[in-house]
């Protein structure tokens, strides 16, 4: 290992999927490494835990964007096949909507074309237009755009970037309703951007990238869960010399003469060279002195935040039917649920929802015979959260779900737990107990979002979704690396 360093020392908060990248890459330029975990096992919110022979991932549950995690595990001279094997799902998921009818995404773009053929005369050719878009933004924003920092406006200024300016000032909205007039094709090409944390008439048309992530690159499955990942960078951070403290809560983060010096974990005053918080940026800042926190309550106030989540993790004790690994449950109003969820925060009357059966194409997740659910219902961050509306939302969605799939399934559940607002603030100190960290406006998007460098303390980072480059893993994973990229040049520079 480089001595370059010279021993320098780096404490990370928290072991979600940018903590263990930044660890992961301050570990190969020679840093000695500590992450301070405040559960028993390591994750964040895609922690894995395991009920009556049922495994459940708890959090993140697609694997989208491929290319990014190789190129992880490339820079360290690895692949992700060295850790765990990746399935390509077909269908990637099946859409329901009203009236029994349905659309199942498959695994190719022909496949895809001829689906939408099928619901609409001439839409396979709007579609190959639009995917074409699509990907050109991908390449331009995956391969260049996110791996910057967001220090300054001018990295976002490309050629590239240029020519598609108008593309920062639409909205995937507007951008697809230019094109397609029917309204199940339409909420197909608009959900996957709610990855992004808005509505999709909040969200700039650049962001059409997450399109062809989705019917281009396709959607795979970790076998044994997405946790697996989570594994392998564990594996991958112990052998580049990363320690590891799990049960190990901080709760002051110490300044002196305006540098970050030391934690305090378990009422010890842990010294330390630098300090990157990879827990809720809100969070972390609250274990500051006021006086040197960036942001206000005011400003946290103010930001658009991705939404909280209802979720059920459930065991059925018998096979289901006319189910994918991936459902969408589009069988009410989506404009609806969104604005529940964005304009006026309350539970929403009939809410959409999502369920996976990773027991379908990966069965040891479950019991033999048996099936293993996730179900889930976005909801407001900050929400009123209690057992009452937790049991009569699961009565609603497990209602319907037995209607348009066409099976009798309430009695053959066996173990059910469910995870809300409350859970994700006390586990995870999420502020106002959001899932997905801080949406992907065209206002808080790039240099615009909460910075990686601390402006007040020298020697304190950031990382995670409520930071560069925003929300989701793969996202994530890019913000461990330039974070890295950052406390590197600050002890270059001093």
């Amino acid at each position: 290992m480089s001595s370059f360093p010279m021993g320098k020392k780096i404490a990370v908060i928290g072991s979600g999927f940018s903590s263990l990248s930044a660890a992961c890459y301050l570990a190969k330029q020679g840093y000695d490494v500590t992450i301070f975990e405040k559960n028993s096992s390591v994750g964040g919110r895609a922690r894995q835990f395991q009920a009556k022979g049922f495994t459940f991932d708890m959090g993140p549950s697609w694997y989208w964007m491929p290319d990014v995690f190789e190129r992880f595990f490339n820079d360290f001279g690895v692949s992700a096949s060295d850790y765990y094997i990746l399935d390509k799902l077909n269908p990637a998921y099946r859409v329901f909507f009203k009236n029994n009818e349905s659309i199942a995404i498959e695994d190719s773009l022909d496949k895809i074309y001829n689906a939408f053929e099928a619901e609409e005369k001439g839409s396979s050719k709007k579609l190959a237009k639009f995917i074409a878009t699509a990907r050109t933004n991908y390449d331009i924003a995956i391969k260049n755009l996110v791996y910057r920092p967001g220090v300054s406006p001018l990295e976002l200024v490309t050629k590239e970037t240029i020519m598609r300016i108008g593309q920062f000032f639409s909205t995937i909205s507007k951008e697809v309703r230019k094109e397609f007039t029917n309204e199940k094709l339409i909420q197909i090409l608009e959900f996957p951007v709610l990855f992004l944390g808005a509505k999709p008439s909040d969200t700039p048309a650049f962001y059409s990238f997450m399109n062809y992530a989705d019917f281009g690159l396709g959607t795979w499955h970790p076998r044994g869960g997405m946790f697996q990942a989570i594994k392998a960078m564990q594996t991958l951070a112990t052998s580049l010399g990363v320690q590891f403290k799990t049960d190990a809560p901080v709760s002051k983060i110490n300044v002196k003469n305006g540098i970050c010096d030391s934690i305090v974990v378990h009422d010890k005053t842990l010294p330390f060279d630098a300090t990157l918080c990879g827990a809720d940026y809100h969070h972390g800042e609250s274990l500051l002195p006021k006086e040197y926190r960036q942001y206000s309550e005011n400003y946290w106030q103010n930001k658009t935040f991705a939404p909280s989540s209802l979720l059920f993790y459930v065991g059925f004790d018998k096979k289901l039917q006319n189910i994918n690994h991936h459902n969408l449950f589009f069988d009410t109003d989506f404009d609806a649920h969104a604005a529940a969820i964005y304009d006026d925060p309350k539970w929403p009357e009939r809410p959409l929802f999502y369920a996976n059966f990773t027991s379908l194409t990966d069965p040891n997740t479950a019991p033999e015979g048996m099936e293993n659910g996730f179900f889930l219902i976005p909801l407001a961050p900050g929400i009123e959260d209690t057992e009452a509306l937790r049991d009569a939302f699961f009565d609603k969605i497990i209602k319907r779900f037995e209607e348009i799939t066409n099976q009798k399934v309430k009695n053959n559940i066996i173990f059910k737990k469910s995870f809300c607002v409350k859970e994700f603030i006390s586990e995870y100190n999420s502020y106002k107990g959001n899932a997905y960290g801080m949406a992907n406006t065209l206002l808080q998007t790039a240099f615009l979002r909460p910075k990686l460098k601390s402006a007040k303390v020298k020697k304190l980072f950031f990382t995670g979704q409520l930071t560069v480059p925003g929300p989701g893993v793969p996202p994530s994973l890019i913000s461990g690396k330039l974070v890295a990229g950052l406390i590197e040049k600050e002890f270059q520079n001093n």
